[in-house]
């Protein structure tokens, strides 16, 4: 079993972050606008759970409102890692406010038919994937390092919060006034955080931000980062392998309301209301947890506890235990979830971190919409009990095989910006987007340290893919045994540029000091070109360079 270790020194308390006033301004505003975005998504499953094919239908739904996140989380990412993430969200919210409303008036006339509720449900959740990736990345920039994880705790108190009390005021109003009541609230607390956006006072920046990179070939490197970051493809596989299964309960908690447990809207609301109990529960007790045991033994027990929430709906059709273990569920959801979430927000560098939340939230939300579709289609041929079993036996399943896929500790990486390589200076005036550019280095290395020096490579390596270079090789010279060439490819001379100022950390820096302890003599690196590429210098060339250059 993995260790009970605990993975570092015991954290802050579970409100700590909201000591940092960014903090506690913005967060409440953004819960605000979790209880519209949730009490939109239980009006429309509410217009369509009485329709001709409603276990399909309703998790539709479900699947409309996290495609999104998945097609467009990481352009929103790129996009937050190149601008000022304080007026994407603002504009994201009036984004929201108009869709919202439009549904409300589709709905009042009449018109609200099911492709047009996916639609509009679709729009809707195409404003978080620009919205999610934006705030998350803001949020080690408002509170400090030790109190992130803290943080993020609280911020699934803020989704779950909303899950909970939006369903409970959406089914409120849909007794009260009707389903277009639900979406003028969505458009109503988007408002809201667009007002506090707009009142914030934002403290100035202590460090520069990193320079605005060109779309694709940002969007490149966000992705080149995670492939070759170890720890992060750890933490994606992990939160896979739990929300693939897991999300059955939000995907069709709306049959079991209706089949099992036989409730009015009313009561469906205060099935979610139990789920922001739990994670209430969660965020305050998980730090003291986090003192006692790793987090890996935290993410497995919280997977056989979810799994065990799963059997009881099912098998004991009664409500208030449905409610108690609901408790237990969104419990163990926003410990599973924030712990993941935490662990990445600590390894992500600055220059990449809203891509690599994006390309966690696309896994997030990318499992949830394919799985959603296919318990839906489960429960149509099985019934909803065998379905819920099916999902308890693959998160149980899942949680043991955690035991053996250790999530990384974070004390083995430093995310801080460390930009020790210095200026390149090029006789050559180069453009922006000339390249590619092929940098090689060379070591002499004694031969009784040459085994230990090629063993360090392999980190060197994968230092070299995350922070830009489309391809690593490596080479021994015939000629001179004792001397080793490295070469790596960037793509443009800005991407090589952006290396030198923005992408290296402290990390990297540990590891070339780690290769470089062998070396016997100063490395020398140079900078290769495409021979095409002129020399910017005022000087007209000559005769012979102009021959060449015609042919």
């Amino acid at each position: 079993m993995a260790s009970d270790v605990p993975d570092g020194p015991p954290e802050p308390g579970p409100f700590a972050p909201l000591k940092q006033p960014g903090f506690r301004w913005l967060w409440p505003a953004v819960v605000v606008s979790y209880v519209g975005v949730w009490g939109q998504t239980i009006g429309a499953q509410w217009l369509l759970v009485n329709g001709p094919n409603a276990s399909v239908t309703v998790a539709l739904i479900q699947t409309a409102a996290t495609l999104p996140m998945m097609l467009f989380t990481l352009p929103g990412g790129v996009i937050a890692d190149r601008f000022d993430r304080r007026w994407i969200i603002l504009i994201v919210q009036v984004y929201v406010a108009v869709a919202a409303l439009s549904l409300a008036a589709l709905t009042v006339a009449g018109l609200a038919s099911p492709p047009v509720v996916l639609l509009f449900t679709f729009l809707v959740a195409l404003g978080g994937a620009f919205q999610v990736p934006a705030w998350q990345a803001t949020l080690p920039e408002i509170v400090p390092k030790d109190e992130l994880a803290a943080a993020t705790r609280l911020e699934m108190v803020g989704v779950n919060f909303g899950r909970s009390v939006g369903p409970a005021i959406a089914g409120l109003l849909i007794g009260l006034a009707g389903v277009p009541w639900v979406f003028v609230l969505t458009a109503a607390t988007a408002l809201v955080l667009a007002g506090s956006l707009l009142t914030w006072r934002r403290p100035p920046l202590t460090v520069a931000p990193p320079a605005p990179e060109r779309f694709l070939p940002a969007l490149r490197a966000g992705v080149r980062y995670v492939r070759h970051a170890p720890m992060v493809r750890r933490i994606l596989l992990r939160a896979m392998m739990f929300i693939a299964p897991a999300t059955i309960l939000w995907a069709l908690i709306p049959l079991v309301a209706r089949e099992r447990l036989d409730v009015s809207a009313g009561g469906y609301g205060a099935l979610f209301g139990a789920l922001g109990v739990g994670a209430i529960v969660a965020a305050l007790t998980i730090g003291r947890l986090r003192g006692v045991m790793s987090t890996n033994t935290l993410l497995v027990l919280s997977g056989i506890v979810y799994a065990g929430v799963l059997v009881t709906l099912v098998l004991v059709p009664v409500f208030w235990v449905a409610e108690l273990a609901l408790v237990l569920g969104g419990a163990a959801w926003t410990a599973t979830i924030s712990s993941l979430n935490a662990e990445l927000q600590l390894v992500l560098p600055a220059w990449v971190r809203a891509r690599g939340l994006s390309v966690y939230l696309v896994t997030f939300t990318g499992s949830q919409a394919i799985a959603s579709v296919l318990w839906g289609q489960l429960a149509a041929v099985t019934g909803v009990v065998i379905a819920f079993l099916v999902a308890a036996a693959l998160v149980t399943a899942t949680s043991i095989a955690g035991i053996f896929l250790r999530t990384p500790n974070v004390a083995d990486t430093d995310p801080t910006k460390a930009s020790y390589w210095g200026d390149v200076v090029a006789p050559i005036g180069l453009q922006p987007s000339d390249g590619p550019i092929v940098v090689t280095v060379e070591y002499t290395v004694a031969q009784p340290d040459q085994a230990s020096f090629l063993d360090s490579t392999a980190q060197l390596r994968r230092s070299r893919l995350r922070n830009g270079a489309s391809r690593w090789e490596f080479y021994r010279v015939a000629e001179t045994p004792d001397t080793f060439v490295e070469n790596f490819t960037v793509d443009s001379w800005e991407e090589h540029q952006a290396q030198h100022r923005d992408r290296l950390t402290a990390t990297d820096e540990q590891i070339e000091q780690t290769t470089q302890s062998y070396v016997s003599t100063p490395v020398r690196a140079r900078h290769l070109i495409p021979p095409t590429i002129a020399d910017d210098t005022p000087a007209e060339p000559s005769p012979s360079r102009r021959r060449q250059r015609r042919s």
